[in-house]
């Protein structure tokens, strides 16, 4: 089985903005935003869908910047991982259930 998923990096002036995550694959651990990419969307709309989720804010425009994959030789699945930037957003990130 392999997972998709998507991390954003928000950037603005300069900085980037990591999570903490609370809950779930990399709790307690710092990151980017981001998550599993459902069924019925595509890997941006997966990717503006976290942001929004995670930390309350609307993404204008993401740029494909990466991706990752992680292999497992056991029965941990493997993961493949989209890396977005994010430059151009509205409102004020937040914390949320999943991070802060």
């Amino acid at each position: 089985m392999t997972i998709v998923a998507t991390l954003c990096y928000i950037v603005k002036n300069g900085k980037v903005l990591l999570i903490r995550k609370k809950k779930g694959f990399g709790a307690g651990k710092y990151n980017g935003v981001g998550g599993k990419v459902e069924s019925s969307e595509t890997i941006e709309e997966a990717a503006i869908r976290e942001v929004k989720e995670e930390v309350g804010v609307l993404p204008r425009k993401i740029e494909r910047a990466g991706l990752v994959e992680f292999y497992s030789k056991t029965d941990i699945p493997d993961w493949i991982v989209y890396i977005f930037i994010c430059r151009k957003f509205e409102g004020v990130p937040r914390s949320s259930d999943e991070a802060e």
